[in-house]
């Protein structure tokens, strides 16, 4: 019988604590297997007394008792070895979704380039559920395995004659572990594929519906997620009827080799009738451990595809930790910068930044600007970089380390918070209230807030208090003003706000930070009239000058 190779890396998955407390389970397995198959053969001699059995009295109390005291034993042990084996699914669940998620948070931003979101959200949701679904049933199998044996060990005591049927239990066991294998593995493979794409139409539904109303595609959509959930019915009903026929082909074997055994037992060497009830009563027990070993080796199958995606995920390159820079912010000059994508990447020269100062960054879509301030925050490695702080040259691991106390907020980032006390306190758990609030009146939704019955713990997606997507990135402004960080970059963070709102909230937030500074990704020109340094990406150029500002009226402090 092939052993799943999900089974090998499932173990692989465990630290050496766990395999301990595994080994723990299957003894405790054992032990209930043991005295679950002493409770089995001591019930002969209640029902026929006088016929005494290897271990068995010819005192029917005797008998009796230890009957009584073997179920107790039994029923304790297999309720330990449950409890145990619960804990051990939870932490397995714990330690599985906790290492892919931390592993995410520190993979670079390039290298989540060729993995899309709709797969990265099942890897932490769905995909886990199988693998730990998989470790459950990887449990159920050595608890059948050890069941098994035990209980073969008890028949062959009793009756040796019993050794003629182990050749068939074995190949009946083969023969329904092979039967439909490949596509039962096929049919899992295709259940993750097809899962991931629900996610993708799962993925920001709000969003997603307001371009397919547009569109008049409802229809198509509908069409289109039909499909997806009918293979996946169809992938669940195969997958059940696979295990169903497999169960079938071996309940139909017990059913005509178990009696032919004693047939054979019977008239071959006489064997007592008294034993041929026990082993009955063994094999019976036994049954039903070998369909769940069936059951058992299925489930593995379904997980072997969800583990080569982990795995996938989890061999993505990481990037060191970089620690939070305590240091004052100092004047840095870029002399030289390139960054890819795009193709033909995109070439700085000469940028200062200084703190207190606002870079707007403009620029045709598609043409580098993200590129370029995810190497700007330290997100990812630039292609070529030359930069000096207070004239002493500087490296670009050193300028990680330097805006390693940032804030990056990007058009698409919505909180995930429940309040908006959470939200803040995210951002600095050290915040006192009246931060909070002063935050709040630096991007203008304090009125919004104050206004609400639950004030701060105004509930963000609540039915009757549902904020909007401009109120929504004035929250997240609202962060970046209690981070207090040394740069923040802030990428499409206005583009739900009209024009005089954004400059009002761009000036309270360039106000509140004189020690930071303040990356602007902008399509409205207007905002120049905030800005110290523009930087205009054309072509494969980043220009750098000096801001020209445009006589803009901006008021700097919302009303009370």
């Amino acid at each position: 019988m092939r052993v799943p190779p999900a089974w090998r890396g499932l173990l692989t998955l465990l630290p050496r604590a766990e395999r301990v407390s595994l080994s723990m389970y299957a003894l405790l397995s054992a032990g209930a297997a043991v005295t679950g198959s002493v409770s089995a053969v001591l019930l002969v001699p209640l029902v026929q007394p006088g016929h005494a059995l290897p271990f068995a009295s010819r005192d029917v109390v005797i008998n009796a008792a230890w009957f009584a005291l073997s179920g107790i034993a039994f029923a304790l042990l297999r309720w330990q070895s449950a409890r145990l084996g619960a804990a051990q699914v939870a932490r397995f669940a714990v330690r599985l979704r906790g290492d892919v998620h931390a592993h995410l948070l520190q993979v670079p931003m390039p290298a989540l380039a060729g993995t899309s979101s709709a797969e990265i959200a099942n890897v932490l949701t769905y995909n886990g559920e199988t693998l730990v679904q998989g470790f459950s049933a990887m449990q159920q199998l050595a608890v059948a395995v050890l069941t098994s044996l035990v209980t073969l060990a008890f028949a062959f005591w009793i009756s040796p004659v019993l050794m003629l049927a182990t050749p068939v239990l074995l190949l009946l066991i083969v023969f329904t572990s092979r039967v439909a294998g490949r596509e039962h593995a096929e049919v899992s493979r295709r259940y993750v594929a097809d899962m991931t794409g629900l996610f993708w139409h799962s993925e920001d539904f709000p969003r997603r519906l307001r371009h397919v109303r547009s569109f008049g595609r409802e229809a198509a959509e509908r069409a289109s997620y039909g499909d997806v959930s009918r293979r996946l019915g169809e992938g669940y009903r195969r997958q059940l009827e696979l295990i169903s026929s497999s169960r079938l082909v071996l309940e139909m074997g017990a059913a005509l080799g178990i009696p032919l055994v004693f047939v054979l037992a019977d008239r071959w060497h006489g064997v007592d009738g008294a034993a041929l009830v026990a082993i009955g009563l063994l094999l019976g027990r036994l049954l039903p451990y070998l369909i769940s070993t069936r059951q058992g080796i299925q489930q593995l199958r379904s997980a072997e595809p969800a583990l080569a995606l982990w795995r996938r995920t989890m061999a993505l390159d990481t990037q060191a930790a970089t620690p939070i820079s305590t240091e004052a912010a100092d004047e840095v000059v870029i002399d030289h910068l390139c960054v890819k994508p795009p193709r033909d990447g995109v070439t700085l020269e000469h940028l200062v930044l200084r703190p207190g100062e606002l870079v707007l960054v403009t620029g045709d879509s598609g043409i580098g600007k993200s590129s370029l301030v995810d190497v700007l925050a330290g997100m990812a490695p630039p292609q070529a970089f030359t930069a000096r702080r207070d004239g002493v040259p500087m490296t670009f691991a050193e300028w990680r380390a330097h805006v390693s106390r940032g804030a990056y907020v990007s058009q698409a980032a919505r909180p995930w918070q429940r309040t908006v006390r959470e939200v803040l306190l995210w951002a600095d758990p050290a915040a006192a209230e009246a931060d909070l609030h002063d935050a709040l009146r630096t991007v203008g939704l304090h009125q919004r807030v104050d206004a609400a019955a639950g004030g701060l713990d105004l509930e963000l997606h609540g039915t009757g208090s549902r904020l909007s997507g401009g109120e929504l990135q004035r929250l997240m402004l609202a962060q970046v003003i209690l981070r207090r960080p040394v740069l923040a970059v802030l990428d499409e963070a206005t583009s739900a706000l009209d024009a005089a709102s954004e400059m009002a909230v761009l000036r309270g937030v360039k106000d509140s930070l004189p020690h930071a500074v303040i990356v602007v990704v902008s399509h409205r020109e207007a905002v120049a009239a905030l800005a110290n340094i523009q930087v205009r990406v054309v072509g494969n150029r980043a220009m750098v000058q000096a801001s020209q500002p445009i006589r803009t009226i901006v008021p700097s402090r919302w009303p009370a």
